[in-house]
């Protein structure tokens, strides 16, 4: 998704019922910008090429986040994919999935804020990669495999006669990700074309699994 969506995705949390509430004080299209001005500052040349802060601390003030509220969760994973997009269009890597968090810092007042960003790795260390639902939901690919079926003990549950208990399996491996076919009924496919033997997956690629589409996303 490019930059733009997610700018338009958080010009709209501030539409509506919230329009009343940020006037005059702080909004989440400030806040991203910062976020990527942030990774441009700190990014650094690492084994992996040029690499960014993945980690973010967003100080406000009280009023602030009683603004944000509302909204908070929904608020924070978009300015995560907002991060995560202009590290892809900038070619960031990054050592772990990215996370941005609000503290309240009473010395701010309305409208003003500061950012503070780490490089933090993920479980096991190793790139970064999520599973992306349908509803926008994220599932992180950490050391244990990612589990995708029917039976509820998957990691990614799908309720679907075409898709069998055990289908099919992500897992982080030499340095990427592949997918892996469990032997399924009904079988696994990337981008359309069919999961004979373990793949190795790329930022984007669609996989289907019975009536179900996942995306994978890189960092």
């Amino acid at each position: 998704m490019a930059l733009q969506e997610f700018e338009r995705r958080l010009e709209r949390l501030v539409e509506g019922v919230f329009a009343k509430a940020f006037r005059g004080r702080l909004t989440p299209i400030e806040v991203g910008r910062r976020l990527t001005r942030e990774m441009d500052v700190r990014r650094t040349v690492g084994v992996r090429g040029v690499i960014a802060p993945n980690s973010f601390s967003v100080a406000v003030s009280s009023a602030d986040r009683d603004n944000f509220a509302k909204a908070e969760s929904a608020l924070l994973a978009d300015l995560a994919g907002y991060a995560r997009e202009h590290a892809k269009e900038e070619g960031y890597a990054l050592v772990g999935p990215v996370e941005v968090r609000f503290e309240v810092d009473e010395g701010l007042g309305a409208g003003e804020f500061l950012v503070s960003s780490d490089m933090v790795e993920g479980a096991g260390g190793g790139p970064a990669g999520a599973l992306v639902l349908r509803d926008g939901s994220r599932v992180q690919i950490a050391l244990d495999p990612v589990t995708i079926g029917r039976h509820p003990d998957c990691d990614v549950v799908l309720n679907d006669a075409e898709v069998s208990r055990q289908h099919a399996e992500v897992r982080r491996e030499d340095g990427g990700f592949t997918i892996v076919d469990l032997g399924s009924l009904n079988g696994t496919k990337v981008n359309g074309g069919g999961v004979k033997a373990p793949r190795a997956l790329q930022d984007g690629d669609v996989i289907s699994i019975g009536t179900h589409t996942i995306t994978f996303e890189a960092g």
